[in-house]
């Protein structure tokens, strides 16, 4: 499981380091291969172990091609979807398109959350996150989300 945020220096190749705590599990989980795409709801990228991409990849082609709104998603996820190794030093280099999706430049915020992390600019994470606890202070829980205990 991936959990936390981090806050990483983009280098001018567009390269990002992954946190040493994560680099172990990752080589043992992918052997440092690693997939990332776009976010169809949120200005950033999912990076997945190669694995658990290759789950997901399966249902979205399971879908079938005929529903419209499949077929988007199938371009946007499938479409996107970049292949990326862990080097050495730990680091991955983020395709240009994909920074530009996310509006990457040098600092970035990745977020663990659980199988895959987000990768978002700093600055955009601080101010979602901060959207979204004045959101959440303000509505209701779900049953679900009432029987948490945290």
């Amino acid at each position: 499981m991936f959990r936390g945020v981090n806050t990483i220096n983009l280098d001018a190749k567009g390269r990002m380091a992954v946190p040493s705590k994560y680099r172990e599990r990752l080589h043992a989980q992918c052997n440092d291969q690693l997939v990332v795409t776009v976010d169809l709801r949120d200005p950033c990228l999912l990076l997945y172990p190669l694995p658990e991409w290759e789950d997901i990849e399966r249902q979205l082609v399971r879908l079938g091609n005929l529903d419209p709104k499949a077929r988007r998603i199938q371009r946007l996820l499938i479409g996107h979807a970049t292949e990326v190794d862990m080097d050495g030093n730990g680091r991955i280099l983020l395709p240009p398109p994909l920074r530009e999706f996310a509006k990457l430049e040098k600092r970035i915020a990745l977020t663990g959350q659980g199988k895959k992390f987000e990768i978002w600019d700093e600055q955009t994470w601080n101010e979602h996150r901060d959207g979204w606890l004045v959101a959440e202070s303000d509505s209701e829980l779900s049953v679900e989300l009432e029987s948490l205990s945290l």
